[in-house]
């Protein structure tokens, strides 16, 4: 779970940041409605988020022509419900649904200590601590990209599970059709594209987690299906401790006929047992192993001759983190333009320095306990000190673009980077799909927009930005805590130089998951990747 620094979670607003503050705050001695305030208080405490936002959010344009969105005004349209909301259950959801609203995969709303509580926080971000693990029924659903239809169809049953048949299409969730059930479901869940929002709909529906209000959350899990045949059935499966369920991961990458020669945190480097002249790497982040996962990698390649082998990258099951491209110049052989990214300069922008200066001071520069630098922090406060700070006194709306935070090259660097001494030589080939995104998006969109390899599959989930502010929201006056609410204060940009919130990469070759091949997905990726990457300049 995200957890809000320390400083920025004891952030409470001394004074509305719009006009329209209550004149007084709601008694606390034990009365009812003392954390959601009266209409007045939640009326200025929804002003004060919309003005925030209007003044803090790295806004993409291209993601808002994609998906026809204004993010303000789908902000604005919620206004009533959030006034209205006089229960903490229902001031929670309102303000998820306005969070949501913008459509940034990575904003959250956050539970914080002495705010809003709810009598469920399974699969909540909980600030300080952790929510509890949600329950999951005995099965796994996909969304089905091959139809212009919205489709959603069982992709694996749990062992012993008396559940619908593989490849079933979900016709009723809980009672309501699926369309109406998706339209419902969306409106919590942040995301920066169509295909992403589909896939992480898909997973939430087989999970009791409280992303979901009341209303979508019933004691178990109800499902109409229909089989190939026709055939409609209904099933009724109950929550589990995910732990307890076992699956035959029939709908997780799979690659016959290899063996796992190297099993870490970040990958599994599997090898063809008669060797076939290239390997696949399934990748599942870049998170706080992977400087010297890669560098096992790099070793054993060299020692087993296999540098020269193709290499096929899964990334369909992979999180985010930093430091891709340190990975990128070991996993094939070719000088390529990293990302960038600029910040939107805002209220928030020099405490935000300031954070970095003392993180720094500290322990060098440190984003969800990875490195964002591989020098010693000084590069990315260089940056923000030279070039972020005048900006900001200047008035102007954005810094400059300069290599992500500052993480591989220095501010004045024009962003290419050569591979490391000891790499892989062969073709490279990502297969690719929704389910992740952030650094993964940028990690992909290197590949792409360098020409480097091959990308199959389906589009990575998104979603990136350089960084999000988390702050206390309260009501005024008397700064009763409600929750922590986050802004996307920086876009990333591709080597390419478009924005990428919203934006992903388009794949080389579009072979999309669907009911029909889901049981073979993996090996008709493979086959493609390796056509591609043969002939690949």
């Amino acid at each position: 779970m995200r957890t809000l620094p320390p400083r920025m979670a004891a952030l409470t607003l001394a004074a509305c940041f719009a006009a329209g503050c209550a004149e007084s705050a709601p008694e606390r001695s034990g009365a009812a409605g003392w954390r959601t305030g009266d209409e007045s208080t939640r009326a200025a405490l929804f002003e004060s988020i919309l003005a925030r936002t209007e003044a803090r959010e790295a806004f993409s344009p291209v993601k808002n022509e994609s998906l026809g969105l204004e993010p303000l005004e789908a902000m604005r349209a919620l206004r009533d419900r959030v006034v209205a909301a006089d229960t903490e259950e229902d001031l929670y959801y309102a303000l998820a649904a306005l969070s949501a609203a913008r459509r940034d995969r990575h904003l959250d709303v956050i539970l914080v200590p002495g705010g809003l509580e709810l009598p469920d926080s399974a699969g909540l971000e909980v600030s300080g601590g952790s929510a509890p693990e949600p329950q999951q029924a005995g099965v796994r659903v996909f969304p089905d990209y091959g139809s212009e239809e919205l489709v959603y169809f069982v992709g694996e049953v749990a062992e012993g599970t008396d559940g619908p048949p593989v490849g079933s299409r979900v016709l009723e969730v809980n009672g309501m059709p699926v369309e109406a059930w998706h339209e419902a479901a969306a409106v919590y869940v942040p995301h920066s594209t169509e295909a992403g929002l589909r896939w992480k709909l898909a997973e939430a529906m087989t999970v009791s987690s409280a992303i979901f209000p009341p209303a979508l959350r019933p004691e178990e899990l109800t499902l109409v299906v229909a089989g190939g045949d026709g055939s409609e059935g209904r099933f009724r499966l109950p929550w589990r401790d995910p732990g307890d369920l076992a699956w035959s991961g029939l709908s997780q990458p799979r690659y016959p006929g290899t063996r796992n020669v190297l099993d870490t945190p970040t990958f599994d480097f599997l090898v063809p047992v008669v060797p076939a002249g290239h390997v696949v790497l399934v990748w599942y982040g870049f998170r706080e192993t992977m400087v010297p996962d890669v560098d096992r990698l790099v070793e054993y390649a060299a020692a087993n001759d296999l540098l020269d082998h193709t290499l096929v990258m899964d990334v369909t099951r992979s999180r985010g983190g930093s430091l891709g491209p340190y990975a990128m110049q070991r996993l094939q052989p070719r000088p390529f333009r990293t990302t960038f990214g600029n910040l939107r300069l805002s209220d928030v922008i020099q405490p935000f320095i300031d954070e970095k200066r003392a993180e720094a001071a500290e322990q060098g520069a440190m984003d969800s306990g990875v490195p964002e630098v591989i020098d010693d922090g000084t590069w990315l406060l260089d940056w923000l000190e030279t070039d972020v700070a005048p900006a900001l006194a200047r008035g102007d709306a954005y810094s400059g673009a300069v290599p992500f935070k500052s993480a591989h090259a220095p501010r004045d660097s024009d962003g290419i980077l050569e591979p490391a001494p000891v790499h892989f030589r062969g073709p490279i080939a990502i297969i690719s799909g929704p389910s992740g995104g952030s650094h993964l998006d940028q990690f992909v969109s290197i590949i792409s927009d360098n020409g480097l390899g091959p990308v199959v599959g389906m589009p990575p989930g998104g979603y990136s930005n350089t960084w999000e502010w988390e702050e206390t929201l309260t009501l005024e006056p008397g700064g009763q805590p409600v929750v922590g609410f986050m802004w996307n204060i920086g876009h990333t940009v591709r080597p390419n130089g478009e924005i990428l919130e919203g934006n992903p990469v388009e794949v080389d070759d579009w072979i999309p998951l669907t009911a029909d091949n889901v049981a073979d997905y993996y090996g008709i990726l493979l086959d493609r990747a390796l056509a591609l990457a043969e002939a690949w300049n």
